[in-house]
């Protein structure tokens, strides 16, 4: 039996209206499992962009008119005709043994398109499938749902297609480019992170109807153009680590409970928006109130949360490592801040039994750098 959504997490959204989950924001919750800000926000159902805004610390994120309207061009050329395109990359580009091919649209069924009707028929579609029943191949438009946080979120995938090795394959179909073989890394992970919310919830789906979840394959079928063209290309790419990652996420979404009960009673980051929708809330209550939520800055929180701005300053202003990113942050375990990393480096702090190697290894590079951008150093290196 689900627990209903703790009332503290309503008081913390206050009078907004609550946003629910999706694809994209789903997957964003794998890119920073740390932060409690983004967690209790998310929970919440806040409005991440208007309280960064009137925090004063505005982001822009969503693609450009341009980027949108590439994509659902791109997306119709690969499946006009019945997918006939997607099809040609399946067996040239994948060597995929597919002759006969069942196309269904689960856009509408019988006239109506409301999620909860698409929801049943794509659920009865697909396990028919498993099943053996019926000549479906390839499935468009099917509606999923998740629990997430005590709340229903629809999802639909790219495409669905079935029966590859009898498994179920998630394909998503992006309009940026695989040059000779390679696509932006940024790109495709943000992509295999979006498909991962569309296995679970597959997987959610099927086993509610008695069907073993692992049918549900957690290699995805990413589509895009080929170098500079609009001719498709794929690849299958393994996400088996970002599904097991998004599931933990989604069970700490499940357990925010325990993170309620380290925030001080009465905290809310409700805007109390007047009638034409602008914040009566003084700007600075609104800061402290965010201030009083650990976060857990990394530099790419820049590229997926609109609170990133924010917690950058507040890193900044703690002179946190994590401003500085994982790469800067992984060797130095165990050191938070510039100030101790600058102190241990110079001498002048003692270290710990644990940060003694560490202290070591700061100094030696301190020395080098000393050595480096010397007077003599310099003036030697100018007379060779």
């Amino acid at each position: 039996m689900k627990v209903a959504p703790d009332n503290r997490l309503d008081a913390l959204r206050g009078s907004a209206t609550r946003l629910n989950f999706n694809a994209r924001s789903l997957a964003a919750l794998e890119n920073n499992p740390r932060c409690t800000l983004r967690s209790v926000l998310d929970a919440s159902g806040s409005n991440k962009q208007d309280i960064a805004e009137h925090a004063g610390y505005r982001t822009q994120f969503g693609q450009s008119i341009f980027a949108i309207t590439r994509g659902n061009t791109f997306e119709k050329m690969v499946k006009a005709d019945g997918c006939a395109e997607l099809l040609r990359v399946l067996r040239e580009v994948l060597d995929l043994p597919i002759s006969q091919v069942g196309y269904h649209d689960l856009d509408e069924v019988s006239g109506v398109s409301s999620p909860s009707v698409r929801h049943r028929e794509t659920a009865r579609k697909l396990v028919a499938a498993v099943n053996g029943e019926g000549d479906g191949l390839l499935y468009d438009h099917p509606l999923l749902r998740l629990e997430v946080g005590g709340q229903p979120v629809f999802l639909e995938p790219d495409l669905v297609a079935f029966k590859f090795g009898d498994k179920l394959h998630v394909v998503e179909i992006k309009s940026f480019p695989v040059v000779d073989g390679q696509a932006d890394p940024a790109l495709v992970k943000s992509a295999t992170t979006q498909a991962c919310a569309y296995i679970l919830a597959l997987r959610s789906m099927l086993a509610a109807h008695g069907v073993h979840p692992e049918i549900v394959s957690d290699r995805i079928i990413l589509v895009g153009p080929k170098n500079f063209t609009n001719r498709p290309t794929g690849a299958f790419v393994d996400a088996q680590n970002q599904v097991k990652n998004l599931a933990r996420q989604l069970e700490r979404i499940e357990r925010v409970s325990s993170q309620l009960d380290l925030l001080p009673d009465g905290i809310t980051f409700d805007l109390d928006k007047d009638e034409r929708g602008r914040p009566r809330r003084p700007q600075s209550e609104l800061l402290k109130a965010l201030e009083l939520v650990p976060a857990a800055y990394r530099p790419d929180c820049l590229n997926h949360c609109e609170m990133a701005f924010f917690c950058r300053s507040r890193a900044r202003a703690c002179r946190s490592l994590d401003v500085l990113g994982p790469v800067v942050t992984e060797p130095l375990g165990g050191i938070d801040t510039t100030s101790m990393a600058l102190g241990l480096a110079h001498k002048r702090l003692e270290p710990s039994q644990e940060q003694v190697e560490i202290a070591a290894a700061l100094r030696h590079a301190a020395w080098l750098r000393a050595e480096l951008t010397s007077p003599r150093s310099t003036s030697a290196g100018g007379a060779q």
